[in-house]
C-alpha cells in the first residue's frame, strides 16, 4: 500500500502537514515535487436494532481532549485503520470489539465505502445486534496532554456509545458517514 503520492505541483508541503506526517517541508518554493500522505483506509461496523417498528443505530463518540466538547458531526461508527495484509471485515470486527468491549456476530451486510473529508476511505458493514450502550467499555490510548507539556495522559478511544433514530444519527454522525445510514435504511 503506497502511503505517499508524488505530485508535480510547484507547492511545498505545509508546515502543519509536515509536523503531522513527520515529513520535512521543502526548503524553497522552487522545489517541484510535493509529497501527499494517502490516508490509511479504515473499516467499521454499523450495528442496528429494531425498536417499536423503527431502526436505531449504535454510534460512538471519540474519546480524548480534541472531541470532548464536540457533538453534532463528531460521532462515528466503531472503526479503525486496516492493518497491512488484514481483511477490512476482520479489521471492522476487531475494532468493534476493542471500542465497545463485546464481540460482534451475525450476518454482515457490506455497504458501499465512503470517503471522509480528509480523504480517508471507510469500508463498512451493517449487522443486527443489541447491547446496553451505557455498559460498553473501550480500550485506551495515551498521548501527550496538554501539548508540549511532557505529560502522558490516557484516554478511552471511545468515551460513550448511544443508540439513535435515523434522524438523530444523521445529525450526530460524521457527515461523510450519513451515506452509510441511508444505504443501510434502503437495504434493510
Amino acid at each position: 500500500m503506497d502511503l505517499f503520492q508524488i505530485s508535480s505541483k510547484p507547492a511545498c508541503i505545509s508546515a502543519k502537514l509536515a509536523f503531522i506526517s513527520g515529513i520535512t517541508p521543502c526548503p524553497s518554493e522552487s522545489f517541484q515535487r510535493t509529497f501527499h500522505r494517502v490516508p490509511t483506509p479504515s473499516a467499521g461496523l454499523l450495528m442496528y436494532r429494531r425498536r417499536h417498528g423503527h431502526l436505531e443505530f449504535l454510534l460512538v463518540h471519540p474519546g480524548g481532549p480534541f472531541w470532548k466538547n464536540k457533538d453534532a458531526g463528531a460521532w462515528t461508527i466503531p472503526k479503525g485503520e486496516v492493518a497491512e495484509g488484514e481483511e477490512p471485515l476482520a479489521t471492522a470486527k476487531r475494532e468493534f470489539e476493542e471500542e465497545l468491549g463485546f464481540k460482534p456476530s451475525g450476518d454482515f451486510i457490506e455497504l458501499n465505502p465512503v470517503r471522509q473529508k480528509a480523504g480517508k476511505l471507510v469500508y463498512a458493514w451493517a449487522f443486527e445486534g443489541d447491547c446496553v450502550a451505557s455498559e460498553c467499555h473501550s480500550n485506551i490510548f495515551e498521548m501527550e496532554w496538554p501539548p508540549r507539556s511532557g505529560k502522558r495522559v490516557q484516554f478511552p478511544e471511545v468515551d460513550r456509545a448511544e443508540w439513535f433514530s435515523l434522524e438523530e444519527a444523521k445529525v450526530k454522525i460524521n457527515a461523510a458517514q450519513v451515506a452509510l445510514l441511508e444505504e443501510a435504511m434502503s437495504t434493510l
